[in-house]
């Protein structure tokens, strides 16, 4: 089959135009959860993801307005073993810090929310929603549900016995959220450009851009690993980590799948090559696109720069010992790197 991308005949412009309110409704939850992971990669780094060891998801809203409502918040805090193996002597005003942190990122999921039910409660009144939307919208509203309690599912994980959060935990928190982003922004090009319900168009393009996306995609797993684990702080050094290109110690875990999961240095490497993977192909993928329509070939030149500002991102982070604010950027520009993808995906697949 050709590699050229097939034009499309959609829907008139009147019902595109009907639509358009709803798209930038999502377009805004979308870059709201963008916002959302920005603050959560800032709540991993200050270590602050620990500092609420209750989930209300209502009353959780207020936050201490007294002395006394921080004094009991903090009391709750010196039971984890957080608190009593790596924070032990924390004033008050420190706890307060890493608290503002958390409780920010829990109220922003809670905006988020309110963000996505009024809106739709008012398209749905208004009669405003076709009926082919309702089940997508829904969909979504109770994934962002699903992500709240999985946010709690992995705060549980390091109140008990360990001092942080599992690893396992935390990158199904993080991979929903891009899930759901990558959703709700995929639905939304959709009503924008008048293709929602129409069939994928597979040509040898649109499959590269869909391995392509596949690959991002995967990568921000394995960053959620090298997160959870802080492998990023294993080798500081690049091209070499430890002076090798195959860094000694990367099955010394038993069973050898294991250090996949949960050996530093090993997820560091995977983070690493399969950053190199990428890049190759999607330089493949770049060249293969002279064919195309242009709005096509620009998506893809897009692309391609949000890769390779990724890459050397990651790698300035790495250098530099992961700092916050380069880690919170490059988390950021994760999902920046996903939805440019998606956009690609999207010209290229939709007719």
């Amino acid at each position: 089959m050709s590699d050229a991308v097939l034009p499309h005949s959609g829907p008139t412009a009147r019902q595109i135009a009907a639509r358009r309110p709803i798209a930038y409704w999502l377009f805004t939850v979308a870059a709201l959860i963008f916002c959302m992971v920005i603050v959560g990669g800032a709540t991993r780094l200050t270590e602050s993801g620990l500092s609420i060891t209750e989930w209300k998801p209502v009353m959780g809203a207020i936050p201490p307005l007294s002395e006394e409502h921080w004094l009991e918040e903090f009391e709750k805090y010196r039971q984890i073993p957080e608190y009593q193996l790596v924070n032990k002597g924390m004033s008050l005003a420190e706890f307060q810090y890493i608290y503002w942190w958390e409780w920010g990122h829990r109220f922003l999921g809670r905006f988020i929310g309110f963000a996505f039910f009024v809106p739709f409660v008012f398209f749905l009144a208004t009669k405003r929603v076709e009926r082919q939307l309702v089940p997508k919208l829904a969909a979504m509203f109770v994934l962002g549900g699903l992500q709240g309690a999985l946010g709690w599912y992995m705060v549980m994980s390091g109140l008990v016995d360990r001092v942080d959060v599992s690893q396992y935990r935390l990158t199904a928190h993080l991979g929903l959220a891009f899930v759901i982003a990558a959703y709700i922004f995929w639905v939304a090009l959709d009503l924008l450009r008048g293709t929602l319900g129409q069939a994928l168009t597979w040509t040898g393009i649109s499959k590269r851009a869909a391995v392509l996306t596949g690959a991002i995609f995967f990568q921000v797993l394995l960053g959620g690993f090298v997160a959870g684990l802080r492998a990023g702080h294993a080798y500081n050094t690049w091209p070499l980590m430890d002076g090798r290109i195959i860094p000694r110690g990367l099955f010394d875990l038993s069973p050898w799948w294991v250090n996949f999961f949960e050996n530093h240095i090993t997820v560091q490497f995977d983070h690493r090559m399969v950053a190199y993977a990428i890049t190759a192909f999607a330089l493949y993928h770049l060249f293969t696109l002279k064919s195309a329509p242009r709005a096509v070939k620009m998506s893809g030149h897009l692309l391609m720069a949000a890769i390779l500002l990724q890459v050397v991102l990651g790698i300035w982070t790495l250098l530099a010992a992961v700092p916050i604010p380069l880690g919170v950027i490059h988390q950021g520009g994760a999902m920046l790197v996903l939805g440019a993808a998606l956009f690609h995906l999207h010209l290229s697949a939709r007719r």
